[in-house]
């Protein structure tokens, strides 16, 4: 029924996208070994753009401003950070929340892009994850667009209490969701992949473990870390990154970024850089008198904005 489903899906947004793009080029994504792979088995690297908090940045979270991407920046996956803390989060203001997040799903459906569904936590809430899931999995499980991203940064839990947590939310997904892509967040701050590559998660299809770096911060020792752990089997996704300092803050490292752009490309790893917001920081991409739909000429985009333009724009087909 899913395969029926994706054939219908995948006919119907081809006629509805306003151009084509990777989710009709690749289809459904699939995990063979340590790398993401079409829907017929060779390999892709997504490289994209994460939005920021949704409670912080809603403005951005339209559907002109994920068109505008698409056809300016270059993407192939965009990332909804769907904030669970901080004023205003999911918790607090479900509604508000979702009326966020899913404009950037459609909006990414129709583009024909992939899409990160990210719960955007420091904190372990194993049911409230559990339940926006699985309505998450029930509503977008038949689209080979979307991606799930069970945790985003994890700092105190154990990599044992995120194995159970992990558990928990894969199986609710899967009740609707078969074989979509699921990203799981390991501990210290999306840092300890060696933990995971010493005891993986067993009998989970289609997984991959999130790794996050600052380039300013995070030099080579992650990347050995990172590189050794894809290479005892662990597939890995970045999915989120940049070239500022650990706190968002700092002069870019532009030597560090471009290392760490090649050691993921030699890897074959995909990313999404954070992150598209306007606030007086280095991470945020863009000035505060950028328009929240789009048509972010170069004097609105801030320098690491730029940077991962001109990065997409390089790489993405």
């Amino acid at each position: 029924m899913k395969k029926l489903l994706l054939l219908l899906s995948v006919a119907f947004f081809s006629l509805t996208a306003s151009a084509g793009g990777p989710v009709g080029q690749w289809g459904q994504l699939q995990v063979k070994g340590t790398q993401l792979c079409d829907q017929k088995g060779q390999a892709v690297v997504l490289r994209g753009v994460s939005f920021g908090w949704h409670n912080l940045w809603p403005r951005f979270y339209n559907a002109k401003a994920v068109k505008w991407l698409k056809q300016d920046w270059h993407p192939t996956v965009v990332r909804a950070a769907m904030g669970v803390m901080i004023e205003d989060n999911y918790l607090e203001n479900p509604d508000f929340a979702l009326s966020c997040i899913e404009p950037v799903i459609n909006a990414a459906i129709k583009q024909d892009l992939y899409v990160i569904v990210d719960w955007h936590s420091h904190k372990l809430l194993t049911d409230e994850a559990r339940k926006f899931f699985g309505m998450i999995a029930r509503k977008y499980g038949r689209h080979p667009h979307v991606i799930y991203e069970l945790y985003n940064e994890p700092v105190n839990d154990s990599w044992d209490a995120l194995k159970d947590y992990a558990r928990t939310i894969i199986a609710e997904i899967r009740q609707y969701d078969p074989d979509n892509v699921i990203l799981m967040g390991c501990p210290h701050w999306d840092q300890d992949i060696h933990l995971v590559a010493a005891s993986p998660l067993q009998d989970v299809s289609n997984l991959m473990y999130t790794v996050h770096f600052y380039a300013a911060t995070h030099k080579q020792d992650l990347r050995d870390r990172m590189t050794k752990a894809v290479a005892q089997s662990v597939p890995v996704f970045v999915s989120e990154c940049a070239a500022m300092e650990a706190s968002g803050n700092g002069p870019l490292n532009i030597e560090e970024w471009q290392k760490w752009v090649d050691c993921m490309e030699k890897n074959g790893i995909s990313y999404a850089c954070w992150s598209l917001s306007d606030k007086d920081e280095t991470c945020s991409m863009l000035l505060p008198r950028a328009k929240a739909t789009g048509q972010w000429t170069d004097d609105l985009i801030k320098p690491w904005g730029k940077l991962v333009r001109e990065t997409l724009r390089g790489k993405n087909p």
